[in-house]
């Protein structure tokens, strides 16, 4: 099954990475204000979405976005006006 690597981004810059199997739902809920780490920062943008072919890779994708070389990649994207998918 599928899972997606997917990087939001509020008005004001904060940047959050998550993981979803079901990308369309987990952005509302994120936006629906029902995910304690975001919920005080809503509305959220969709900004970045990688495609992954299982779970493991996902979590490894993400872990490399959240580190320092993975959130600078992500502030440099975020600039664009469009969504980036890889």
């Amino acid at each position: 099954m599928e899972h997606y690597v997917y990087a939001i981004k509020n008005k004001t810059g904060r940047i959050y990475v998550g993981l979803s199997k079901n990308l369309k739902n987990r952005l509302n809920e994120h936006n629906k204000k029902r995910v304690f780490s975001t919920k005080g920062y809503a509305p959220w943008r969709l900004f970045y979405l990688q495609k992954c072919h299982n779970r493991i890779i996902a979590r490894k994708e993400k872990k490399r976005l959240k580190s320092g070389y993975g959130k600078e990649f992500l502030k440099q994207i975020s600039r664009g006006s469009s969504v980036v998918e890889q």
